[in-house]
């Protein structure tokens, strides 16, 4: 209910604060001038108003108004046109009229105004140099004329603690409560701080016990420091003293604000990916902690389509949709604090996504769009980091009408430098572009597409005016409107180069005032500087805004331009000649930077170092490269060109050597690389140690006390060599040192204490680089002795073997143990960073001074403390564990048992981390030293070894591992009596070892009939005995039984040369190497003895067959993929004289083929048929001997053969295909060829369709088909073609429907009319001759037979024309014949004569050439001789 009220009264004090607020700023008036030394806007000079809001007329006829050029056009068009505008000028009313007179003062007295601004800056100059030699004469060291004072008060009691302060410069003045800095904001409803001319005043309402204490002020300058202080008493009503513990009254507590817990590491994503970046907290967020902000290279990023930032109780995200290289950079979250701000950051790197064309360029990045006009924009961006399999060649420009949705390129030839004008676009339009690099192998990926831009004259704004009248109402005024009688335009002027380079020149220039409310295009005429004639510059290209690119310049060649505007009224004059123009000079690549240097940063990073070149104006930054030694890849650091001179690359290899490289970055390009730095293995740099932290009180004895503390959560790279302790008591400002020597442990004994003091200390960790920072102080420790009845408190806690779901937590038994010894220990646990709720983890103490903690949740972040027990009860609790989050770290490993090659029971542990100059501590139970002789410690490279010299049950127990440095790098391992048993078992096998076996006795016949008896071992050394058995005595090598022993491979060999029956019996091999020793024993007896016998004697004949020519592989039969019939045999062991024939049935068959070289031959049989059945035999011979194989191609085997062939053939068969014929449809399958055996069944709508009228069925060589007549569309649906080889079935499916079947039937259609009408088609059936002679003076005649339906017309011509049935020629025409008959020929008659015939379904030209001889002569020899 107080805390209500005085909330309620805060709010009306701010209430009224801002009222009084609105009042002054209601009653204050601003006044703006414009000084000499300003631009007075174009609206302050000339009024532009448009004539039908207010009478302009009068305006233009004041003598005293300054005159312009468009004025004076306009009052000449109004005196012309004063009749066709009287009715158009309109007065509204007083109010304009008010407003035309206020423009009018306003612009007469801006032209005799005085230059106020002017005259103000000097004096407000003149005042501050006079205010700065005042303060350096009053110069004085801060100091309280009137310092605090103690105040004794009642609790509720309001109380005002007041100083006063001077000095100058002004002072800082701070706030302390008890030493500690008083924060307001941490209870703004209880104190209340002013300061006011010197007077610093802190009022504190309702006072209660949690306020007394010791207030001090300190004031700082430049010029010293002073300090004041007070003691603030608050009585209870009780009669007690502030301190009482029965005079505490509850406050409301502060809540505690969270920080940073997990936060991201450096980042790598793909380019076109989206990545999302995460960060915890210790506790949950505060209300003035909700907006966590999100920045890149200092750049605040904000909520949109692409970019997702999320806030939640304790943690915080970003989101990138897609990361492009434009988003390579430092991020950093940002969470507000009491005391300001705290920051995270890591870099995120972003990587180049896969080329678009193999061996192509990376994308470029940076695409910014400039100087927008109507139909012409600028762009720039950077060169990629990767050149890609050759270097970049240029560049593509393309852009993207978003009306659209198409890409079109720019540029028709590659762009060398990174810039370009654009032109020719769309006014008004939305456009966006994207650039590509260009090598040798094509077009890279793509840029970032630039955001949409609207194409728009970027001077229209200036053209428009807004007057505000009364009531709110605004007047927009243009020049448009004013400018609307303007007919014929002026010419531009300033006609300049706004854009130069080696290939091309962006001409600008300023458009015509009065430019006229008609919109302005331009035209472009240029000429070779020092000539007269001008030409085209634009040709047929419509120039909208004032900037035009020319790309066809010559280079050396100096031109000028001018420009002339265009309306529909007409062409201006030209514009005033530029100065000359001519193309840039190419633009060089950088030099590259130098004396690259890499210096030791962490683990996981590098700090680089270089220096710019001397030529730096046009670098836009650097790409780094990096490569490990001993490879020979370079790989790109970065993405984005760093600017500066110093970076830090993330991602490298602890422990590995890596070397550097540079590449300057401008718009001409990349530079060469620089200098390669000097190798560099990656390992953390060395700095002192962070500040130990939790100092804790572990034992007061009344003038002495013992002090505990937690190590640095960092030790700088280098062990912590000790510990340095300072004290002071409470109240005073300077520390005293404790211990002069560093204390190696993490305790120290403080000594010469008063009794009844309070106590402050503080601790600082030292290494090898110096003395770290301190640590925070220590809270007041009152020097008291200790009596209480319960333990203190156990410290030095620890933690070990960190886990996704357990770790191991240690710790020193308390220093006082009270009334009793300690009896046990109970531990807690808490969940989160800064939670004070804690669990019990054991319901009854336990005896141990360590603890694996299990059932943790993976990614929780945890705290631990343990507390003591006596026969008291239980004591105080320890400070709590560092808050650790359950998770394996990466390479975590355990150790292992085993035995080594001696024989010895180990243990071991390997790890990456292991660093020079670390060292692996081994313990039993954690805390136990290893007694050296039981056990020896030995640690190489990254593997640490505890080897055991006799074990026995003596040894068992917890062995634990850690590294000196880094504690975190731990393990463990539980030695178990069964651990020992079957370790020993395997020491005694290692120590007593047996000769291992690869593979036991085997029995191999040879080719020849000689039998091999064999076995194999490990390797043995020159020094292993054999010793052979053979039916219980010993044996030895015989020239009909050689014995072999080769150490190198373990091989025990016997050859008998020919095996008897005087060989059978028991064969052992005893063997012995060093301390190794085996035997191996075959018995080679009964059936197994028996069937090698057999063998061999086989081999031997087989041998002896094969020593002259023999068949290596018999007369087989196959069936190949194209149906054909391969029957082969191949033979070996021949010589040139060598034969072989081929026979069936006896008779010799010479199609055989016979390749000497392969020794294969074969007989190809293309087509199979029933006289392929019979005997097959093929005879090879020479003269030491011959070899018969015979083939029985019958019954059953032909069988077997028709049933592969028939196989063969379904297997070739082709998809079902459907055809239109005359007859009707007619489906059909392809094969290879058709065997009879090969059974072809048809089904239609899965039902067999046999033999009808309607179908018919057939085969030929090559085909399998079915005909459907006369089909109708019953007859759609699925068919199906089954062939049946003998043992599988073949299907091919065909579903004739929808358009398949309808191009069928329309296909059938036509073929069924072809088939009538070449049926009924007029045709000759008998014809002519190709060639007649006749003699002259007799008759010729030529009869031909026709026929067609209906009967055909018949013509008969006489080279191409048609013959009249008259005089010389009589033609005569019957139903199926027709004659002409050529009465008296004579020479002329000759030539090419036809018969044409004709029907409705066709027509055919027979012809015959005639050739008319005189007597005497001979006719043509391929003539048919005629005449009556």
């Amino acid at each position: 209910m107080e805390t209500r009220m005085v909330m309620q009264r805060e709010k009306e004090e701010n209430l009224s604060k801002m009222s009084h607020g609105m009042e002054m700023s209601s009653q204050a008036t601003k006044r703006t001038f414009t000084s000499s030394d300003e631009e007075a806007p174009y609206s302050d000079y000339y009024p532009i108003i448009p004539a039908n809001l207010m009478s302009v007329k009068e305006i233009l006829n004041m003598d005293n108004l300054p005159r312009h050029r468009t004025w004076e056009i306009l009052k000449e068009t109004m005196a012309a046109d004063e009749e066709y505008h009287r009715d158009k000028w309109t007065l509204f009313g007083n109010e304009v009229e008010k407003v035309e007179i206020d423009v009018i003062r306003n612009q007469q007295a801006l032209r005799t105004r005085p230059d106020i601004m002017g005259l103000r800056k000097q004096a407000e100059q003149k005042a501050r140099d006079h205010m700065r030699y005042l303060e350096r004469l009053s110069q004085k060291a801060p100091d309280f004329p009137i310092p605090l004072r103690a105040h004794t008060v009642w609790e509720g009691m309001t109380v005002k603690l007041s100083c006063t302060v001077q000095g100058c410069p002004t002072p800082k003045v701070t706030w302390y409560k008890n030493g500690v800095l008083l924060r307001m904001s941490e209870q703004p409803w209880n104190y209340s701080l002013t300061q006011k001319f010197g007077l610093n005043s802190l009022e504190i309402r309702r006072c209660s016990s949690e306020d007394a204490g010791e207030y001090k002020v300190i004031a700082k300058s430049a010029l010293g420091e002073a300090m004041t202080y007070a003691t603030l008493v608050v009585n209870s009503y009780e009669g007690a003293m502030a301190g009482s513990e029965h005079s505490r009254t509850s406050t409301l507590p502060l809540k505690e604000e969270a920080h940073f817990g997990t936060t991201f590491p450096p980042t790598w994503v793909k380019e076109g990916e989206s990545m999302t970046l995460q960060c915890t907290f210790t506790s949950g967020l505060l209300p003035f902690q909700q907006d966590v902000s999100w920045f890149r290279d200092g750049v605040q990023l904000h909520q949109s389509s692409t970019v997702d930032i999320k806030t939640m109780e304790n943690k915080a995200s970003i989101t990138l949709m897609a990361a492009y290289k434009e988003h390579e950079g430092l991020y950093t979250a940002r969470l507000k604090t009491y005391d300001g701000v705290q920051d995270s950051s890591a870099y995120v790197y972003v990587t180049d996504a896969s080329a678009a064309v193999v061996g192509g360029p990376a994308s470029p990045l940076c695409v910014q769009v400039s100087d927008i006009n109507k139909d012409y924009v600028f762009l720039t961006w950077q060169p990629p980091s990767a050149d890609g399999a050759s270097p970049v060649e240029g560049y593509y420009v393309e852009r993207c009408d978003l009306s659209q949705g198409k890409w079109v390129r720019c540029n028709v030839h590659t762009q060398k430098m990174c810039y370009y004008p654009v032109f020719g676009l769309k006014e008004g339009a939305m456009y966006r572009f994207r650039v590509r690099a260009v090598n040798k192998a094509g077009a890279g990926r793509p840029s970032k597409a630039t955001k949409p831009i609207v194409t728009a004259d970027p001077l229209e704004q200036n053209r428009t005016m807004v007057v505000k009248v009364d009531r709110g109402r605004k007047i927009t005024i243009t020049k448009d409107e004013l400018e609307g009688q303007i007919k014929n335009p002026s010419p531009p002027t300033n006609v300049h180069a706004c854009e130069v380079s080696d290939t091309f020149v962006v001409l600008s220039w300023t458009e015509p005032e009065p430019r006229g409310k008609e919109p302005l295009t331009f035209y472009v005429e240029r000429s070779l500087t020092g000539k007269s004639s001008w030409e085209l510059a634009s040709l047929d290209m419509v120039v909208n805004s004032p900037r035009f690119p020319v790309f066809d310049l010559v280079k050396g060649k100096q031109y000028n331009f001018r420009v002339r505007s265009i309306n529909k009224f007409g062409v201006s004059d030209p514009s005033e000649p530029s100065m000359p123009i001519s193309l840039g000079k190419p633009q060089e690549v950088p030099a590259p930077p130098q004396s690259v240097m890499a210096i030791r940063d962490t683990d996981t990073s590098v700090l680089l170092q270089w220096k710019e070149p001397k030529e730096k104006d046009d670098i836009l930054g650097y790409y780094l490269y990096c490569n490990e030694t001993g490879t020979q890849e370079w790989k790109i650091v970065n993405n984005k060109p760093v600017k500066g001179t110093r970076f830090t690359a993330h991602g490298l290899k602890t422990g590995k050597e890596y070397m550097f490289r540079l590449k300057s970055v401008s718009r001409a390009g990349n530079s060469v690389y620089s200098n390669v730095s000097l190798p560099i293995v990656v390992k953390s740099a060395l700095y002192v140690p962070s500040a130990p932290s939790a100092i804790a009180l572990l034992l007061c004895t009344g003038s002495e006390m013992v002090l505990g503390w937690r190590a640095p959560a960092y030790n700088g790279g280098d062990p912590v060599r000790g510990y340095y302790l300072e004290k002071r008591e409470k109240g005073m400002t300077t520390w005293k040192e404790v211990n002069i020597k560093p204390v190696n442990e993490r305790k120290i004994k403080v000594s010469n204490l008063t009794s009844g003091s309070l106590y402050q200390f503080r601790v600082f960790a030292a290494n090898v680089v110096g003395v770290g920072n301190p640590s925070e102080a220590s809270e007041a420790f009152l020097c008291e002795k200790w009596t209480m009845p319960e333990p203190g408190c156990p410290y030095d806690l620890e933690l070990r073997e960190v886990r996704d779901n357990s770790l191991v937590l240690l710790w020193q038994a308390p220093l006082y143990e009270g009334r009793g010894p300690v009896t046990g220990y109970l531990l807690e646990i808490s969940q989160g960073y800064q939670s004070d709720n804690w669990t019990a983890l054991n319901d009854k103490p336990i005896s141990g001074t360590h603890y694996k903690v299990s059932g943790l949740q993976a990614g929780q972040t945890y705290r631990l403390r343990v507390l003591a027990v006596n026969e008291a009860g239980v004591g105080s609790a320890s400070l709590p564990s560092e808050s650790v989050t359950a998770q394996t770290c990466p390479g975590a490993k355990d150790i292992e048992i085993g035995v080594d090659d001696d024989g010895f029971i180990y243990l071991g542990y390997e790890s990456d981390e292991i660093r020079d100059g670390s060292q692996m501590l081994w313990n039993k139970n954690y805390r136990e030293p290893i007694d050296a002789e039981r056990a020896q410690v030995q640690t190489t490279n990254d593997r640490s070894v505890l080897t055991f010299t006799d074990p026995s049950e003596e040894d068992l127990g917890l062995y634990t591992v850690a590294m000196s440095d880094n504690p975190n790098v731990s393990s463990s391992y539980d030695f178990t009596a069964e651990d020992l048993e079957r370790l020993k078992e395997l020491s005694w096998q290692v120590r007593n070892p047996l000769i291992a076996l690869k593979s036991d006795w085997q029995v191999e016949v040879s080719e020849t009939g000689s039998v091999r008896l064999w076995l194999q071992t490990e390797s043995l050394s020159d020094a292993a005995e054999l010793r052979l058995i053979f039916n219980d005595k010993e044996i030895s090598s015989t020239p009909r039984r050689k014995i072999n022993f080769d150490k190198a491979k373990g091989l025990v060999e016997i050859l008998i040369d020919q095996l008897s029956l005087e060989d059978e019996g028991s064969y052992t091999a005893q063997l012995k190497d060093g301390r190794a020793k085996n035997q191996f024993t075959l018995v080679f007896v009964d059936k197994k003895f028996r069937d090698t016998l057999a063998l061999a004697d086989s081999n031997r004949r087989d041998h002896q067959r094969k020593s002259g020519p023999y068949f290596q592989e018999f007369l087989s039969w196959s069936v190949n993929e194209d149906c054909e019939l391969i029957i082969k045999c191949k033979v070996t062991n021949t010589t040139k004289d060598t034969s072989l024939r081929w026979f069936k049935e006896g008779v010799e068959v010479i199609q055989a083929v016979y390749d000497r070289a392969s020794g294969v031959s074969s007989l190809t049989i293309p087509q199979v048929t029933k006289k392929e059945v019979g005997s097959y035999r093929a005879v090879v011979s020479d003269g030491r001997g011959e070899d018969v194989s015979t083939l029985e191609l019958l019954g059953g085997e032909y069988d077997k053969l028709l049933q592969q062939l028939s196989k063969q053939c379904a297997l070739s068969a082709g998809p079902l295909r459907i055809q239109g014929t005359a007859e009707g449809l007619k489906l059909y399958c392809l094969l290879k060829y058709y065997v009879s055996y090969l059974k072809a069944i048809w089904y239609f709508k899965e039902k067999r369709i046999d033999q009808e009228n309607r179908t018919k069925t057939g085969s030929s060589l090559q085909n399998i088909w079915i005909e459907i007549l006369n089909p109708t569309e019953s007859d759609k649906g699925g068919y199906t073609l089954e062939m049946f080889d003998g043992e599988e079935t073949h299907k091919r499916h065909l579903d004739l429907s929808g358009q398949a079947f309808a191009d069928a039937l329309l296909e059938h259609q036509r073929l069924k009319q072809a088939a009538i009408a070449e049926r009924n088609q007029a045709k000759v059936t008998k014809g002519l001759p190709d060639v007649v002679a006749i003699m002259e003076g007799k008759s010729l005649c030529l009869t031909c037979f026709i026929d067609g339906e209906p009967a055909p017309e018949v013509f008969w011509l006489r080279n191409d024309k048609e013959i009249n049935n008259q005089g010389q020629f009589v033609i005569t025409k019957e139903p199926k014949c027709s004659t002409i008959t050529v009465n008296d020929v004579n020479t002329e008659n000759s030539g090419k004569y036809s018969i044409y015939v004709r029907n409705k379904f066709g027509s055919e030209t027979v012809d015959v050439t005639v050739s008319v001889y005189k007597h005497g002569e001979k006719p043509p020899a391929n003539a048919v001789e005629m005449g009556l």
